[in-house]
């Protein structure tokens, strides 16, 4: 039996348009990870898209991940309470349509429900907009994702353009 997801594609395209979320009131911080790590990337793709059902590069080969992690249109972001690993947002760069792409978004499990996905969200637009070419901002989520995604990105300012049904 096939199983009927949404997809919702938004877009934001002007730092302007940032409905900011205030700072948690914890300790914490968001860093870019340099020098690119692989595992990172591969931790969280696999911690947080368990629950998600992402699964289009778990067959993919420590090779795969360097070669994704180190591409210069990719960037890495991971969100720190004190010094724990809390959650990540994978940033792709497309120069040629001026756009940036949040690729992956989420937070660990133990780390939900501290109002810290719209910090993060609100970083992650932040950090898009700093390249000063950008017509957008866009992500996709979908009814596999975490029940407040949506509504995060709607109120972070984020606006609908496009809406699908697929099966899965």
């Amino acid at each position: 039996m096939k199983e009927t997801i949404n997809r919702n594609y938004l877009e934001i395209k002007s730092l302007n348009d940032l409905v900011e979320s205030d700072p948690p009131k914890i300790n914490c911080s968001v860093n870019i990870v340099k020098p690119n790590d692989f595992q990172i990337n591969k931790f969280f793709y696999k911690t947080v898209g368990k629950k998600h059902r992402w699964i289009d590069r778990l067959v993919w080969s420590d090779k795969d991940w360097i070669k994704y992690s180190s591409d210069p249109k990719v960037q890495t972001f991971v969100l720190k309470v004190n010094d724990d690993l809390a959650g990540y947002f994978e940033l792709i760069f497309h120069f040629d349509s001026k756009e940036v792409e949040i690729a992956y978004f989420g937070l660990l499990e133990e780390y939900h429900n501290r109002k810290l996905g719209g910090y993060l969200l609100s970083t992650a637009i932040k950090k898009s907009f700093e390249k000063k070419f950008l017509n957008r901002v866009w992500v996709h989520t979908c009814t596999l994702d975490h029940k407040n995604a949506l509504n995060n990105y709607l109120a972070r300012g984020m606006r609908l353009y496009k809406n699908e049904t697929i099966k899965i």
